[in-house]
């Protein structure tokens, strides 16, 4: 992936097990933090907040190529998922499993992907 100093977005880089996927559109990211939601009294006026358990994920959308094996995909288990970005992060998900529900669209050619995971990093150099 070439490095542009002031790029922080555009092309991206999806890989199972370091096989290249082909990413179609953007992608999204979840590195699995507590979600946070404020608490409020009876005069609304923040209390705090409470965190909720919140997975890791990395979500987008594949093109369905004449090679591209579906079934094997929709099976993938204790992978490892990387996200590089533009802005030369990389996203690391690992132990994870294909989470989606396999439909498949076919007059743009998409198939949308979920992949869940026990762990999800950021490296922000790109050094992994």
């Amino acid at each position: 992936m070439s490095s542009k100093k002031n790029r922080i977005a555009g092309e991206i880089y999806v890989k199972v097990d370091g096989a290249m996927l082909s990413a179609k559109g953007s992608f999204t990211y979840n590195l699995g933090k507590a979600k946070r939601e404020t608490i409020y009294g009876s005069h609304n006026k923040p209390l705090g907040y409470k965190e909720l358990p919140n997975g890791p994920k990395i979500e987008g959308a594949l093109t369905d190529t004449a090679d591209f094996d579906l079934e094997a995909f929709l099976e993938l288990d204790d992978v490892t998922v990387t996200l590089e970005l533009a802005n030369g992060k990389v996203i690391v998900l690992s132990d994870g499993w294909y989470a989606g529900e396999g439909d498949i669209n076919t007059e743009e050619g998409e198939v949308p992907v979920l992949f869940n995971g026990l762990d999800c990093k950021e490296d922000k150099n790109g050094s992994n």
